[in-house]
């Protein structure tokens, strides 16, 4: 195939400022999601809300079983310490 010559690779001016404008609006847009996201504040309250939400479901409800299985493991873990108390006494 023959080249079709410089007119077919040139844009007008004007079009090209306009996507490049355009262009800027979106990397602005995307670096502004990426800071939020990245925000130590936009952090920590991802991870609180899911830390509630493995004891809370959507409603508001308590998820019980999940309750149970850290208050034994908290019950668990006291009795291994006084065990091991009274045993180095």
């Amino acid at each position: 195939m023959a080249d079709a010559g410089p007119k077919s690779r040139t844009s007008a001016p004007g079009a090209i400022e306009t996507e490049l404008e355009a262009t800027r609006e979106r990397l602005a847009a995307t670096i502004d999601q990426l800071a939020h996201r990245a925000s130590p504040k936009t952090i920590a309250r991802r991870e609180a809300e899911s830390f509630k939400a493995h004891f809370v479901d959507a409603q508001g409800n308590p998820r019980t079983d999940n309750i149970i299985k850290v208050a034994g493991a908290v019950v668990g873990f006291v009795a291994f310490v006084v065990v091991i108390r009274k045993a180095t006494s």
